[in-house]
């Protein structure tokens, strides 16, 4: 599972970084622990159902965009909306370089969560973030009881690119069919009542996802 997920996390920043060749650049991307900098808030904030959770707020040139936020399920929506949040804090330990203050624990959790912190870590060591905009779209949630579900949903990177964190200089993206991502993660309903996500896999350049 780690090997799955640090492959996972590390796919945003090698596509979007090497636009997709062979560059030896491989950091991986996931999630990380919660932030207090910032200006633009990648999720709704989190006190409408009285769960106490980490303030996300990404820099104004890091932004998401989440298609198919409502279901018509108030348990599938509470999914889309924690993986939501556990995208950003992943994002928010790499912008600001601090795995502590991310938010990653909250949503993430046995496997998953050492592969992302280990994933945020190392990007954080290389002062590598990124800017632009990730498209997260074809969301689908399977419940299998009330505490566990499995989430797919696709990922459009052509419009983020690295960046130095202490330079703010992008490396230059070019879109190719690796730019689009399948992703299928697990996740479980802790005693909290926040949908943790527990194991990842990726398909880059999915056919799945390709426009």
């Amino acid at each position: 599972m780690t090997a799955a997920l640090t492959a996972s996390a590390a796919l945003l920043l090698t596509a979007c970084g090497s636009g997709g060749g062979d560059d030896s650049s491989s950091d991986k991307i996931t999630g990380a622990d919660s932030g207090d900098k910032a200006s633009a808030s990648p999720s709704a904030s989190a006190s409408a159902d009285g769960i106490d959770r980490p303030e996300i707020k990404l820099p104004s040139d890091m932004k998401m965009v989440f298609e198919g936020q409502q279901t018509g399920d108030a348990t599938k929506d509470a999914v889309l909306s924690d993986n939501e949040r556990a995208e950003g804090t992943v994002w928010q330990a790499m912008a600001y370089g601090d795995t502590k203050k991310s938010g990653m624990a909250f949503y993430y959790t046995d496997n998953a969560l050492a592969g992302v912190y280990q994933y945020a870590k190392r990007a954080i060591d290389k002062k590598t973030s990124w800017a632009g905009t990730l498209r997260y779209y074809d969301r689908k949630v399977t419940l299998f009881d009330k505490k566990s579900a499995a989430l797919t949903y696709c990922v459009d990177e052509s419009k983020a690119d690295l960046k130095n964190r202490e330079t703010n200089k992008l490396q230059g993206t070019k879109t190719t069919p690796n730019s689009y991502v399948f992703y299928n993660l697990g996740l479980k309903k802790n005693e909290d009542g926040v949908w943790q996500t527990w194991d990842v896999t990726e398909d880059r350049g999915s056919q799945k996802c390709q426009p």
